[in-house]
C-alpha cells in the first residue's frame, strides 16, 4: 500500500471517462468527485448518471434529470441522471406491445418475464449511453464528459454480434434474459458501432475501475479489466477507495482493519498488478454536497484530513444480533434456509455462522455453498455436514446441454453464436445452480438445510414463467395434481424455506438490496429477514475514523428497518 501514491482528481487526458466497479466501492463519490476538481480547475464538465442505484441527486444536493443541469456552488459543472429503469420501461413497450393481442397471453406474459431481469436494464443503460455519445451537441460543449456507470463488456459483447441484430426474440425459442432486450436494437446500429468505436479509442476515453481495497471487489475489478481489454478497451487505470491510511495505534480493530485492506493489496490480482493505481482515503463524514467532495479531493492529494471527533452516538432502536437470528431459526424448526445478496457482501460469513449455531444447539444441519472455499474455515461441528456446488461445472453443463439442444432442433450458426454470448451471462449461472441444489430442498423436512447462495426471484420467475422446470412438473403431474410440490413452491412456503438478505450499511448495497427483497416478493417469496453484516457498529473500535463510519451506518440502519421485516446485524470482527 505505500508503493500506491494519491489520487490526482485532475489528471484527466481524455475528453471521455467512465467509472465502473461492484456495487458499494464508491464510484459515484470519485465520479463526482472527479468532476468537481476538474470543475474547479476552470474545465467545462458533464457527470452523467446510468446506475440504477443512482444518488448523484443527494450527492450534489438537487434536482438532477434527463437534461444537464448546473450544480449550484461549482461553476462550469452540469450533471444528469439517466434512470435506466424508465429506459428499460420503454425498451419493454418497443419489443413487446407489437405481439399484444398476437400471441396468446400466456406467451407475452413469458416475454414479459425474460424482459424484467437486470439484462434489459443493462442494455437500455447502454442505449442511453449511445445515443449521448453519438449526439455530443445535443447536450453541449464540455472539455470532459464522465459516466457513472460504464457499459459492462458482457453488453459490450452482445452487441458486437452480427446476429445480434436479426429478428431474434419473434424467431428463437431459446431466447433468454439477455437476449430479448436486444430485439429493440434493429434500428440503431450504427449508433452503437460509434459508441463501441469511441471507447476504443484510448486518445478519446479513459476507464477508471473503481474497486475496495478488499479481494471481492477486486476480483471483480479484474474481471471487468479483462472483458474490456478483450474487447479492445484498454486505456485503464485503476482507483482504490476507502484504504484506512492511517489506522489508530494500538486499537485492535482499527489496525486489524487496515492489515486485511494491506494483505488484499500487496496480492492484487492480473491484470490489475501491471496498472496504474492510486488510492483515496478512507473518510470519516458524510459525502454529501459540493465542499464534502472538496475535502474529498483534499484528502487524496495530501495527508488525510483528520477526523473531527465522534458526536456522541444517536439512539437507534435495538437491532437483532445474529445469535438472536439463530434463535429464531431454531424455534421456526427444520427447513431451508437461503442467504442470498449480492456479490461481495458476505453472504458466506453468515451462511457459515448460521449452520454453525444451529449445529451447537444439538440440530442436525447441513450447509451447502457456490464458493469452493466456502468451508475452509470451518471447525468441525457434530451434526454438521456440508457439500460444494461447483457453480463452473453446473454452469457447462447446463450450457453444453442447451446448446446441444439448439443444435438437434437445426439453429444455424449466427443463432448459435448469439445463444452461446447469452448463456455467459450470470443469469446462466443463477439458473445452473439452481438446477444443482433444487434437491437440497427435500433434506429439509428432517433437518436444518442452508444454503449459500440462493437463487434471486428473477431467476425463480424465469424457471416459472418459461416452463423450464416448475410447468414441466405441472404438467407432467396430470391427476396427481394436488399432491405434487415443486421447487418454487416449496421456496414460497414460509413454513419450509427462510430467506435471509445479506447486505452492508451502505447506500448503494442496500438499494440493490431493497431491489432483490422486490424480485423475491414478485416471485411470491416473502424475506425472512435482513443480515447486515460486517457493520461498525458494535465493534468496540475507538479509531475516530472508524467511529465517525459507525455514525454514518446508524443512518442507513435507521432507512433498513423501514424496508426489512427483521434486521440483525453481524459487527465487523478479525477474520472476517
Amino acid at each position: 500500500m505505500e508503493t500506491i501514491g494519491r489520487v490526482d482528481w485532475t489528471a484527466v487526458p481524455t475528453h471521455l471517462v467512465l467509472f465502473t466497479g461492484k456495487g458499494g466501492v464508491g464510484k459515484t463519490t470519485v465520479a463526482s468527485a472527479t468532476a468537481v476538481a476538474l470543475a474547479d480547475a476552470g474545465r467545462r464538465v458533464l457527470l452523467v448518471s446510468t446506475d440504477p442505484a443512482s444518488n448523484l441527486a443527494d450527492v450534489f444536493q438537487m434536482a438532477t434529470g434527463q437534461v444537464p443541469a448546473p450544480v449550484p456552488g461549482v461553476a462550469g459543472l452540469d450533471v444528469m441522471d439517466l434512470d435506466p429503469h424508465e429506459a428499460a420501461d420503454s425498451y419493454r413497450a418497443r419489443v413487446i406491445d407489437p405481439y399484444r393481442g398476437v400471441l396468446p397471453e400466456a406467451e407475452v406474459a413469458s416475454l414479459e418475464e425474460k424482459l424484467a431481469g437486470a439484462c434489459t436494464v443493462e442494455v437500455a443503460a447502454f442505449d442511453t449511453f449511445a445515443r449521448l455519445l453519438a449526439r455530443p451537441d445535443s447536450i453541449g460543449a464540455y472539455d470532459h464528459v464522465l459516466f457513472d456507470t460504464a457499459p459492462t463488456g458482457h453488453t459490450l459483447r452482445l452487441l458486437s454480434l452480427p446476429a445480434a441484430w436479426s429478428d431474434y426474440l419473434g424467431a428463437n425459442p431459446d431466447a433468454t434474459s439477455c437476449l430479448g432486450p436486444l430485439a429493440g436494437l434493429q434500428d440503431d446500429r450504427p449508433t452503437y458501432a460509434a459508441a463501441v468505436e469511441a471507447l476504443r479509442d484510448g486518445t478519446r476515453t479513459t476507464v477508471v475501475l473503481v474497486s475496495r481495497p478488499d479481494q471481492g471487489a477486486l476480483a471483480v475489478a479484474a474481471t471487468a479489466a479483462r472483458e474490456l481489454e478483450e474487447l479492445g478497451i484498454g486505456n485503464q487505470t485503476l482507483v482504490i477507495n476507502g484504504v484506512l491510511v492511517e489506522p489508530m495505534a494500538g486499537d485492535p480493530v482499527a489496525e486489524a482493519y487496515a492489515s486485511a485492506q494491506r494483505r488484499a493489496l500487496a496480492a492484487l490480482p492480473a491484470p490489475l498488478d501491471q496498472m496504474e493505481a492510486t488510492l483515496a482515503p478512507l473518510l470519516a463524514f458524510d459525502l454529501v454536497g459540493a465542499d464534502a467532495l472538496r475535502r474529498v479531493v483534499r484528502a487524496g492529494t495530501s495527508s488525510p484530513i483528520p477526523a473531527s471527533p465522534p458526536s456522541p452516538e444517536r439512539a437507534l432502536e435495538p437491532v437483532s444480533s445474529i445469535d438472536e437470528l439463530v434463535d429464531e431459526l431454531e424455534r421456526a424448526g427444520h427447513g431451508v434456509v437461503l442467504v442470498t445478496g449480492k456479490g461481495g457482501v458476505g453472504k458466506t460469513t453468515v451462511a457459515n455462522l448460521v449452520a454453525v449455531g444451529l449445529a451447537r444447539r444439538g440440530h442436525p444441519v447441513h450447509l451447502s455453498t457456490t464458493d469452493p472455499a466456502g468451508h475452509a474455515a470451518l471447525a468441525e461441528v457434530p451434526g454438521l455436514t456440508t457439500s460444494a456446488i461447483d457453480p463452473d461445472a453446473a454452469t457447462r453443463t447446463y450450457i453444453d446441454g442447451r446448446l446441444q439442444a439448439a443444435v438437434r432442433r437445426g439453429l444455424d450458426q449466427p443463432r448459435l453464436d448469439l445463444l452461446a454470448e447469452d448463456l455467459r451471462s450470470p443469469c446462466s449461472q443463477e439458473v445452473a445452480v439452481f438446477q444443482a441444489f433444487r434437491q437440497l430442498l427435500n433434506r429439509a423436512r428432517r433437518e436444518f438445510v442452508v444454503i449459500d447462495t440462493a437463487p434471486t426471484g428473477h431467476t425463480l420467475l424465469l424457471l416459472d414463467v418459461t416452463g423450464a422446470f416448475h410447468r414441466q412438473v405441472m404438467e407432467g403431474a396430470g391427476t396427481q395434481l394436488a399432491n405434487t410440490v415443486t421447487p418454487l413452491m416449496r421456496l414460497q412456503d414460509p413454513a419450509y424455506s427462510r430467506v435471509l438478505i445479506v447486505t452492508l450499511a451502505e447506500t448503494t448495497p442496500v438499494a440493490e438490496a431493497t431491489e432483490l427483497q422486490d424480485d423475491l416478493r414478485r416471485a411470491g417469496i416473502e424475506p425472512f429477514g435482513w443480515v447486515v453484516n460486517a457493520t461498525l457498529v458494535g465493534s468496540g473500535t475507538s479509531d475516530p475514523v472508524l467511529q465517525a463510519r459507525a455514525l454514518l451506518e446508524r443512518t442507513m440502519l435507521g432507512r433498513i428497518k423501514q424496508s426489512a421485516a427483521r434486521v440483525w446485524l453481524l459487527p465487523w470482527q478479525r477474520g472476517r
